[in-house]
């Protein structure tokens, strides 16, 4: 929206120079014009504040249509390519299915309906989410076995079928109608760990498979995503946080962009691209925090998110920082950050042009996430 009102603004201004000009413009292209606009201050020379203002109109219309240029040179090519959403049908076999992929489903299958993968990243389950998308439209993701049968699948887009009538239009309230109560705890062995009751999603055992539905707590408590992972691989994973790994940390950081991107689709907002350069400094953020214990944008040197970016040479025109702790995956993490409007407000911000996510653990495995946004 910004850059339409500033387009707009523009055209206004450059259609009254083209009223007084145009003719000009026509016949002796710019330089006649500003010779033009020369003339007509030289024949007012008594007026100062008059030139000034006709000086600086001459150079801002001048700059101002070079922006308009870039500007359409870039938008153009996003308006292009709107991904068809697929017709879901019914779910076969699971109460459940997500761009029509039900757990069970074999990964060829999957991929012949779907495309090659865009992405694969090691999860808590210490299997992979591989990424499935149009330049994040029809996001979603999908675990498989070793034999490459799916055991998982998310995603936060309106890609929900179900034999019980649940989909995105849902409120929590009627989801709770039309399911069993919520799981208070999952128990594995002889350990039972308590799920979260901050009603913003709610866990269910349907099917033998353990299904996480997300609400969005700025959109009436509409759902707003799923996860649903098969019993036995839930089982399979013995311990709330899954061991720390480098491969879990660079997994950690690179699903939860894609999150962030699909996200920022749904709203109608461009894609961020990777901002490798300032992976260190999120990850830098994060280790310090899980190392020192304790979680804040500033710090215990009093250094804000800009003086980190600017002390590691990060050019930026605008920034921004998102963090989370303790949630024991990035889809967890995501969620929450969607739900706290400071944070959402981040994810949600039009200006914003790339990103990178840092990702450290504490000794008890912990994981501490850094979201750095920037416009250079």
């Amino acid at each position: 929206m910004p850059k339409i009102r500033n387009i707009v603004a523009l055209l206004l201004v450059v259609g009254g120079f083209w009223y007084f000009y145009g003719e000009t413009y026509n016949q002796f292209g710019v330089e006649g014009v500003f010779s033009e606009i020369r003339s007509d201050i030289n024949g007012i020379k008594e007026n100062p504040e008059v030139i000034a203002a006709v000086n600086y109109a001459s150079n801002e219309i001048q700059h101002w249509l070079g922006e308009l240029t870039q500007s359409l040179q870039e938008n153009e090519p996003q308006n292009q390519n709107v991904a068809e959403k697929p017709q879901l049908d019914a779910p076969s076999e699971q109460s459940f299915s997500i761009h029509n992929v039900e757990l069970g489903d074999d990964r060829s299958e999957v991929e012949q309906q779907v495309g090659p993968a865009k992405r694969s990243t090691l999860n808590e389950y210490g299997i992979e989410w591989v990424a499935y998308h149009e330049n994040y439209q029809n996001f979603f993701m999908a675990a498989y076995d070793e034999q490459n049968k799916v055991v998982g699948l998310y995603t936060n887009q309106d890609l929900l079928a179900s034999t019980n009538g649940i989909t995105f239009k849902n409120s929590r309230e009627s989801v709770l109608k039309m399911t069993n109560d919520p799981l208070e705890s999952i128990r594995k062995g002889f350990v039972s760990y308590q799920i979260q009751n901050n009603q913003e999603y709610d866990t269910f055992l349907i099917d033998n498979n353990y299904v996480t539905i997300f609400y969005d707590k700025h959109e009436d408590n509409s759902v707003t995503a799923i996860q649903i992972i098969s019993g036995e691989l839930e089982q399979k994973k013995e311990k709330f946080f899954t061991d720390a790994s480098a491969e879990l940390k660079e997994g950690f950081e690179y699903q939860l962009f894609d999150l962030t991107n699909a996200a920022r689709v749904n709203h109608g907002l461009s894609v961020l691209s990777w901002e490798e350069a300032v992976r260190e400094t999120a990850r830098g953020h994060s280790t310090d925090m899980a190392d020192n214990n304790y979680f804040s944008h500033t710090n215990l040197e009093g250094q804000s998110p800009f003086d980190r970016m600017t002390a590691d040479r990060i050019s930026y025109r605008m920034a921004g920082e998102n963090l989370a702790m303790g949630q024991l995956s990035s889809i967890f993490a995501h969620e929450g950050l969607m739900n706290s409007l400071g944070h959402r407000e981040n994810i949600l911000q039009s200006d914003f042009e790339s990103l990178a996510v840092g990702v450290a653990f504490n000794a008890e495995s912990r994981p501490y996430y850094t979201e750095n946004f920037l416009t250079k």
